[in-house]
């Protein structure tokens, strides 16, 4: 069943399911009983939390609130020497 939003007059947000054949204009507001009205939303097409939705909220977390680094992390040195390719593709190329 979809998930509608709704806002009162006071400005209460919240969701319901309706069918879609049987969804209102209105509803009474969980808060303070007033009429809220139905809201136009994007829609949503998923709301699992399914690995891909956990990188995308974690990544837009880190955007806001990076993770704090004191150390590299482990791992072999990295190595100045330059690479030599064996292709024999590259023979006629001169060094870097």
């Amino acid at each position: 069943m979809p998930l509608y939003a709704f806002r009162c007059p006071e400005g209460t947000e919240f969701d319901l399911n309706f069918a879609m054949r049987d969804v209102p204009a209105s509803v009474a507001c969980p808060t303070c009983g007033e009429p809220a009205r139905r809201r136009v939303t994007a829609p949503r097409l998923s709301r699992a939390g399914s690995a891909a939705y956990r990188l995308i909220d974690s990544t837009a977390a880190s955007a806001h609130e990076p993770a704090v680094v004191t150390s590299l992390p482990p791992g072999p040195a990295p190595s100045s020497a330059p690479r030599v390719t064996q292709n024999p593709m590259n023979s006629n190329q001169p060094p870097p």
